[in-house]
C-alpha cells in the first residue's frame, strides 16, 4: 500500500468488497494455480488495486478465508493453515 492518507481504508473497503463477492459466488473464482488437488480446493481473489491476493477454500456450508497475502512476498508462506 502507499503511504496515502485514506489508503488503509480504501484498502479495507476493497477487501470488504471482495469477501462479499466470494461469499456470494466462491466457485467463479479460479484454483489457486500453484497448490497441489485436495478434496477442497483453493482459490484465489486478487485485489485490483493493491498487490494482495485473498486466498480461501469454498466449503458447503462456508468459506474459509485462509490469507489475505501479499501477492509477491513471502508466495504460499499461508498454505500450512490449509492442511
Amino acid at each position: 500500500m502507499s503511504g496515502a492518507p485514506g489508503s488503509g481504508d480504501e484498502f479495507v473497503d476493497e477487501v470488504s468488497s471482495i469477501i462479499a463477492r466470494i461469499g456470494e459466488a466462491p466457485g467463479t473464482f479460479p484454483r489457486w494455480p500453484t497448490t497441489s488437488p485436495a478434496s477442497v480446493h483453493i482459490r484465489r481473489a486478487v485485489l485490483g488495486r493493491f498487490p494482495y491476493v485473498i486466498a480461501f477454500e469454498a466449503h458447503a456450508e462456508r468459506v474459509l478465508v485462509l490469507a489475505i497475502a501479499h501477492a509477491k512476498r513471502r508466495p504460499l508462506y499461508w498454505l500450512a493453515r490449509a492442511l
